[in-house]
């Protein structure tokens, strides 16, 4: 009776479900279609329940003891999925091997060495390349000439780069030394760097600075380099020779300067021969047992003495060396020279047995010239 209920208050079962009067349908109508899920009091005290049991099941004291068998299973678990995860790393990284080796080789000219673009640069070639097919043979003789000449230029650049302080000192002592030394126009600074202009070109040329043939800007940088640290090592023996002769004490005996020079740059003698490698220019070709065809003759040798006797010593070994590179030089410039010659002759001949004789080609034979 609903007048009672509002005189004497409502059941215990009606606050807990103030739901429970309504129509089952309506309510799994409600349950069903409504947004806000609605739980009893009874329902609230049982998921109340259920979290407490959880949470003293797992308490630091009432913690479950692992037998060894979880644990033996455990750790093989674990290093099931350490190789898993190695065997992944090397399959990735042998894709990548592969995707690597199936890329094609792209030039230097490209931006993007990972494989993008390479369509764009599937047919490229370098400028030098076309350039070279395109030139004549007068125009190939001259390359080899101009670069010879060049590199000779060269020394005298890197020889004053080398000889900057010096040249540094005899300029200031134009500008700020007293007037005796103006008078005499600086005479002794001078000399200091005329000898170190000239011995350092001939360290140049010692260490094969001279060679043209395919070579690195690295290689020339590290051939100056070396060039310079070799003359200020001759200074400090002549220094330290001075000093003995002062003291009245014995002269020691210094090594040469290329004796144990741990320096060894690549020599370059013709385009038949470009794996020879010697530690300096005029060392040989660095095959034992076998003679280095640009070595010079005995009658060089003998030319030279008379030149090298008037030096001293540690200028006589630097003349020498440089001597030698130079002699190597010429003779890889004159080797290059005939093999350039030898292959226009076989082109020619190639041109004449094809019918396609020029009027140049004959005018050649006849008169029986190689290049001109």
């Amino acid at each position: 009776m609903g007048w009672l209920d509002g005189w004497f208050g409502s059941s215990s079962s009606d606050e807990s479900d103030p739901l429970g009067k309504l129509d089952p349908k309506l309510r799994e109508f409600l349950a069903r279609e409504s947004p806000v899920k609605y739980t009893t009091q009874q329902e609230q005290e049982q998921q109340q329940q259920q979290q407490q049991q959880q949470s003293q099941g797992t308490a630091p004291g009432k913690a479950p003891v692992p037998t060894a068998k979880v644990l033996a299973t455990e750790a093989s678990k674990q290093q099931q999925s350490q190789n898993e995860e190695q065997q992944q790393q090397q399959q990735q990284q042998q894709q990548q091997q592969q995707q690597q080796q199936q890329q094609p080789a792209l030039p230097r000219a490209s931006l993007y060495q990972d494989g993008r673009y390479a369509h764009l640069w599937k047919n490229y070639r370098p400028q030098y390349e076309i350039e070279n097919e395109t030139k004549t043979d007068h125009q190939k003789l001259m390359d080899v000439l101009e670069g010879f000449k060049e590199r000779k230029a060269m020394i005298g650049k890197a020889a004053l780069e080398n000889c900057a302080e010096e040249q540094l000192d005899w300029s200031n002592c134009m500008k700020y030394s007293s007037w005796a030394d103006r008078a005499t126009m600086c005479r002794d600074t001078v000399r200091k760097f005329e000898r170190c202009y000239n011995m350092q070109s001939k360290l140049l040329k010692a260490l094969g600075y001279l060679q043209t043939y395919n070579r690195s800007p690295e290689v020339d940088e590290d051939i100056q380099m070396h060039a310079d640290a070799l003359y200020h090592r001759m200074l400090d023996q002549e220094a330290e020779i001075e000093k003995c002769k002062a003291e009245g004490r014995s002269v020691p005996a210094f090594p040469s300067l290329f004796e144990n020079s741990t320096y060894k740059i690549p020599v370059y003698p013709t385009k038949a021969q470009p794996t020879a490698a010697t530690a300096a220019a005029g060392a040989g070709t660095g095959e034992p047992g076998k003679q280095d065809p640009y070595e010079p003759s005995q009658a060089i040798m003998e030319s030279w003495q008379e030149k090298l006797a008037n030096l001293p010593e540690p200028e006589r070994m630097a003349e020498e060396e440089a001597l030698r590179a130079e002699h190597r030089a010429k003779a890889i410039m004159a080797k290059n020279l005939q093999e350039l010659w030898n292959e226009q002759s076989k082109e020619r001949e190639q041109r004449r047995a094809e019918g396609k004789e020029t009027i140049g080609d004959k005018i050649k034979r006849v008169l029986g010239t190689p290049n001109y």
